[in-house]
């Protein structure tokens, strides 16, 4: 799924006008925050999440394509596209899988230390040196990340599971997948989301292929009457795109970057209300450190050289 993040350079409109861009971003946080149900579901009925994720993303390259057919020149005539495509790909495999697989809350909050990863990544491939005010933030979030990690049964915060391997590998393909969008702002922004679903669509089946051939994923079984699943995700994947590409267009990147948080609220109550998800001490206690990390680098900073980080 091609994960949101400042998917369009932000413009200035007025405020008057910023109700329906703020809507279509609390959609975006929707259709991701719940998505687990349907990969969950689509897996009981015999489709591995990674199976389900390629088929997803080659339905949505074509419906693309077939609304926007130039779309795919900027693929081959702009090579920095296919890191692009690589780290949108990762992202989906990293978060569809887990979110599957694990708690749907530690996934969660475990993605979310993306800003922390995108201090970095700015500093590496934007030349954005990170101020003292940048740094203590990320530290906030690696200490939520710690407390997260901590459990009863465990003597150091590290990942225990796939699901939390996943998690943080998806969340920092995530912070990647922002910084090369905005790399990439002079490329139509048709071409940028094509590269997102290419790169979705070739990942997921390259993970589901290896997995397949080493045993770890299963060979697809009858979808029986869960197909519609497959198809209900995909035309939301595409909706949230369609809403994210509306609504960070019309608002701030701090804006945006707030209003994403929805994300986590939808995911926490949709998963703890189906029994997908357990709100223990150690998962609020870190989730709020690293919400609150999220939050603080949604605000705009004083400093020019570390907005958007």
């Amino acid at each position: 799924m091609a994960r949101p993040g400042g998917a369009a350079p932000p413009l200035t409109p007025a405020a008057a006008g910023s109700l329906l861009p703020a809507l279509a971003l609390v959609l975006n946080g929707f259709v991701w925050g719940v998505s687990w149900w349907p990969f969950r579901q689509l897996q009981a009925a015999g489709l591995h999440p990674l199976l389900a994720t390629a088929l997803v993303y080659v339905l949505s390259v074509l419906v693309l394509l077939a609304v926007r057919p130039g779309a795919w020149r900027a693929l081959f005539s702009q090579p920095t596209v296919w890191v692009l495509a690589a780290a949108a790909g990762m992202t989906n495999v990293g978060f569809n899988w887990a979110v599957t697989v694990g708690d749907v809350v530690r996934v969660v909050l475990l993605f979310y230390l993306m800003p922390a990863w995108t201090v970095l990544l700015a500093w590496l491939l934007l030349g954005e040196k990170p101020t003292p005010i940048s740094l203590f933030r990320m530290l906030l979030a690696m200490t939520g990340v710690a407390v997260v990690l901590k459990t009863p049964g465990t003597d150091w915060p590290v990942p225990e599971t796939l699901a939390d391997w996943l998690a943080l590998a998806g969340g920092f393909s995530f912070a990647l997948n922002n910084i090369m969008l905005r790399r990439l702002q002079h490329v139509p922004a048709e071409s940028r989301v094509l590269a997102m679903f290419v790169g979705g669509a070739l990942l997921a089946g390259a993970a589901a292929a290896l997995g397949l051939q080493q045993g770890f994923v299963a060979a697809p079984e009858a979808i029986r009457s869960s197909w519609w699943l497959g198809l209900a995700l995909s035309l939301g994947f595409l909706a949230s795109n369609v809403a994210l590409q509306y609504g960070a267009s019309r608002l701030n990147a701090h804006t945006t970057a707030l209003i994403m948080l929805s994300e986590v609220v939808f995911a926490s109550l949709s998963s703890v209300a189906l029994g997908a998800a357990e709100l223990t001490q150690h998962v609020v206690g870190g989730g709020v450190l690293i919400l609150a990390a999220a939050a603080w680098s949604a605000w705009p900073d004083r400093d020019p050289r570390i907005q958007g980080t």
